[in-house]
């Protein structure tokens, strides 16, 4: 397993010093999809120098750009994602995050199947151009607080197995897991289909150790479907530099059962 934390660049260092083994950033920020490439190139050159690897990037599509409902412009998708991958395979990143719940969430009155079938188009629009890049994109379930589709580990990947790409996966987050109140027995049984994962605190949304929670269940179906990948802190801080090290700590007695 590697453990990792969602965050800006400028935490790198501290995630070093603590011994996490990457870190994960986000697409639109620190790959500045919005910008040139010569504006860009300045940026790859800090990224590719990390004190850790940026080897995942969440946050793939801005809000703006919309895969579902009357306004979407397949082409605008394409050199957006094209985009996305280039800069990713370049500084090292690996793995994508779709969450993208803004992009994803299905407008009030639009007909669902018509939303699905877009998703479906989309998924196999960027796989392809994913693989070309070296690039795994995973598709993450959310609560129903921050988007209207894809909201269980079973609905999430019946869309993954729908493309039937090697690069377009399947992420779990223990926080959004929880919060839907998906079954022990659902994460086990797609737990094949899982290439990422977030874990944060059920309440509150913070790091391991910051408040109490039982991470038993999450951690077992983990350990279960014999789920050996990275695992990135998603969540709120009150002091990182001074809580890094004892949160990886606690991450690893809850996930590793030590």
């Amino acid at each position: 397993m590697k453990y990792g934390v969602c965050g800006e660049p400028g935490i790198a260092t501290i995630l070093a010093e603590a011994g996490y083994d990457y870190i994960e950033l986000h697409v639109e920020r620190d790959l500045q999809t919005g910008k040139d490439e010569t504006a860009f190139k300045p940026q790859l050159a800090q990224l590719q120098a990390l004190a850790v690897p940026p080897s995942a990037a969440n946050c793939f599509l801005p809000g703006s750009l919309k895969i579902t409902g009357p306004d979407v412009d397949p082409q605008a998708l394409k050199r957006y994602a094209t985009t996305a991958f280039d800069r990713a395979e370049r500084t090292g990143i690996e793995t994508i995050v779709f969450g993208s719940g803004g992009a994803r969430r299905v407008p009030e009155g639009f007909d669902r199947q018509d939303a699905w079938a877009q998703l479906l188009d989309f998924g196999r629009m960027i796989a392809p151009i994913a693989a070309e890049h070296g690039i795994t994109v995973v598709v993450e379930p959310l609560n129903r607080r921050e988007c209207n589709i894809f909201n269980s580990v079973g609905e999430s990947a019946d869309y993954v197995r729908q493309i039937g790409h090697p690069h377009l996966r399947l992420l779990v987050d223990a926080y959004h897991w929880a919060l839907e109140k998906d079954s022990y027995e659902d994460l086990v049984e797609v737990m094949p289909l899982i290439q990422h994962a977030h874990i944060a605190t059920y309440e509150s949304r913070m790091a391991p150790g910051l408040e109490a929670c039982d991470f038993s269940s999450f951690a077992q179906a983990l350990r279960e479907g014999g789920y050996d990948g990275r695992l990135s802190i998603e969540g709120r801080w009150t002091d990182m530099g001074r809580e890094a090290a004892g949160a990886l700590a606690e991450l690893k007695r809850a996930i590793e059962g030590g």
